[in-house]
C-alpha cells in the first residue's frame, strides 16, 4: 500500500526529549492552510471556530509525506466541523497516509492543547511517550500520544484517542472536514480526488455512509451528498 513516501524508521526507546520533532498529521492538519490556523491563529475554511494559535506562530520548518502503520477511523462528534473526527489506531491493520511537519516541541504541545480546545501555553513532558511508544496525558479524545517512529534522527509523534477503533461508535465526517483531508492528501502525497476519495470512503466510520463517488464529488468542489 505505501506509495512514494518513505516508511518510518524504528522508534528509539532511550532517546532524550528533543527540542524539535515531527508531528504526524493524519487528519485535517495534513492541509497546510488548516495547520497554519493552529500555528498562527485564525478560522479554518468551512468552520466558525477561531484557533488562538501557538506561542511560536511560524510555519513548520519542513513537511513530508509519511505512512503510519495502523488504521484511520472516524468517530465522536466534532464541535468545529460537525460529523466525525479522524483518529489513528496504531494497533489496527493497514497503513495510514500522513504528513509529518517538522515543528518545535513547544509548537507540538500547543497543537495538542488546541485539539482539546484548551489555550496553548503548557509544555509537555515527552520523556514517557519516547520511552514507552505510547502515553496518555489525559483521558481526552486527542490526549494519547504515540511515538510512531523516527525520521532523520528525530521522533515522529502524533496524538489520538485512547480507544481502539472498534471500541468507539463510528461517525461519518462532514463534507467540510473531508475537503481539508483531501487537500492535505493532495499536497502531501500527490493524490488525485479519485484516489483520496477511495481511501477516505473505506475508513471505518465513513465506510457504508459515504460512497467513494460522493466523497470525490465533495473533493472536486461539488455540493455534498449527505452520508447515508
Amino acid at each position: 500500500m505505501p506509495g512514494p513516501a518513505e516508511p518510518l524508521g524504528p522508534a528509539p526507546r532511550d532517546a532524550a526529549a528533543p527540542d524539535r520533532l515531527w508531528y504526524a498529521a493524519y487528519g485535517s492538519n495534513m492541509h497546510a492552510d488548516r495547520i497554519r490556523c493552529y500555528l498562527a491563529g485564525g478560522v479554518p475554511a468551512g468552520s466558525a471556530h477561531s484557533c488562538p494559535g501557538c506561542r511560536d506562530p511560524r510555519d513548520p520548518e519542513r513537511s513530508e509525506a509519511v505512512w503510519l502503520p495502523g488504521t484511520l477511523y472516524f468517530a465522536t462528534e466534532s464541535l468545529v466541523w460537525t460529523g466525525g473526527r479522524a483518529f489513528y489506531d496504531p494497533d489496527g491493520d493497514g497503513a495510514v497516509a500522513a504528513r509529518a511537519h517538522l515543528v518545535t516541541a513547544e509548537q507540538f504541545a500547543d497543537l495538542v492543547a488546541q485539539e482539546m480546545y484548551r489555550p496553548p501555553g503548557t509544555d509537555l513532558d515527552l520523556a514517557a511517550v519516547l520511552a514507552a511508544g505510547r502515553y496518555a496525558i489525559g483521558p481526552g479524545r486527542y490526549e494519547t500520544l504515540v511515538h510512531a517512529g523516527d525520521r532523520a534522527g528525530l521522533p515522529v509523534l502524533t496524538c489520538t484517542a485512547p480507544a481502539r477503533y472498534r471500541a468507539l461508535p463510528g461517525n461519518p465526517p462532514s463534507a467540510a472536514y473531508l475537503r481539508h483531508l483531501g487537500a492535505g492528501l493532495a499536497e502531501a502525497h500527490g493524490w488525485t480526488p479519485e484516489r483520496a476519495a477511495r481511501y477516505l470512503a473505506t475508513a471505518p466510520g465513513a465506510h457504508g455512509r459515504w460512497t467513494a463517488d460522493a466523497v470525490e464529488a465533495v473533493l472536486r468542489g461539488h455540493d455534498p451528498v449527505p452520508p447515508g
